[in-house]
């Protein structure tokens, strides 16, 4: 890592101290305000993670490139993603019955009864709305569970943002640098009847599932669908998203493993399943998909 690299990293990391520490003690309305009006210089600037995001919210919509329709979706994609950093720096002190009581889901029903009968969950989601919110919203449900975690640069906000999740009630580990067992640890998780999440739209491994996914192909992770296969647990897709000043969940229904086939098969046929149901709810909420990278593999570069 170079050493310009280096600072900007470290003046991300106490960007983020200072937002927990300080958005906390200031009035929602006015620094909710802030990040709105951050948000909006961002996208005027254009810059590369501006463009991208552009980009992919076009192949979703099938808008006009440049557009000005397309220009306005994309502001809106900005202010949801800076949206959900204002809240997290807030969720730590946010009253839990009232972030439940705002938060609008859709077949917990899915959640709740595979528990009660003592059967793992794992939900997989795309990165929508504000994913540390619904995780919170599970805890205080009474649905503690594990997730894994991209690391981030500096080591010191990686581990800020584990100790901001474990805080909420999650159990973080870490995507790379651990002891190279977590899907052994979250496969014993379910078999106790446990819940699991997982990021599902992004392969982060180069060891994913091809889909076709807005009707092109991308890599999805193998992770949630072999889970599954693996422990009996069900494999429920989950989308996220803003609702007005509060929050909506949407638990869709099992995605059953396939009785016949090798376990690639099965895993293969519950990917692609996992990408349909994620174009559904991005469809009805392309301004809450927060995905600002290359996705699809004709937009990757092939080295």
């Amino acid at each position: 890592m170079s050493d310009k690299a280096s600072f900007g990293d470290r003046i991300v990391a106490a960007g983020f101290a200072a937002g927990w520490t300080l958005v906390p003690l200031l009035p929602e309305r006015p620094t909710a305000a802030v990040f709105r009006f951050l948000a909006d210089r961002v996208h005027a600037r254009r810059g590369k993670s501006v463009r991208r995001l552009e980009s992919n919210l076009a192949r979703v919509t099938g808008l006009e490139p440049g557009g000005r329709e397309l220009r306005e979706l994309t502001k809106a994609g900005i202010r949801s993603y800076f949206r959900y950093f204002h809240e997290i720096f807030r969720l730590p002190r946010m009253d839990r019955a009232e972030l439940v009581r705002r938060t609008h889901v859709i077949g917990a029903e899915h959640i709740h009864d595979n528990v009660a009968a003592g059967r793992g969950v794992v939900l997989a989601l795309p990165h929508m709305g504000n994913w540390d919110q619904a995780g919170a919203w599970l805890v205080s449900v009474g649905h503690p569970f594990t997730t894994v975690a991209e690391r981030l640069r500096p080591e010191s906000l990686f581990r800020r943002y584990v100790a901001f999740r474990e805080g909420l009630g999650m159990e973080v580990l870490p995507l790379t640098g651990g002891d190279g067992h977590n899907f052994g640890i979250l496969a014993s998780r379910l078999r106790k009847g446990g819940v699991v999440c997982l990021p599902a739209e992004r392969d982060l491994t180069k060891n994913g599932v091809e889909v076709r996914f807005f009707g092109a192909a991308t890599k999805i992770p193998a992770g949630p669908a072999l889970l599954a296969v693996q422990t009996g647990a069900a494999l429920l897709p989950a989308t996220v998203y803003f609702v007005g000043d509060d929050w909506g969940i949407h638990i869709h229904e099992e995605l059953p493993v396939p009785a016949e086939g090798t376990r690639q098969e099965k895993v293969a046929v519950l990917a692609q399943g996992l990408a349909d149901v994620f174009e559904k709810g991005i469809s009805e909420h392309p301004e809450d998909w927060h995905m600002m990278q290359r996705l699809w593999l004709d937009d990757l570069d092939p080295r």
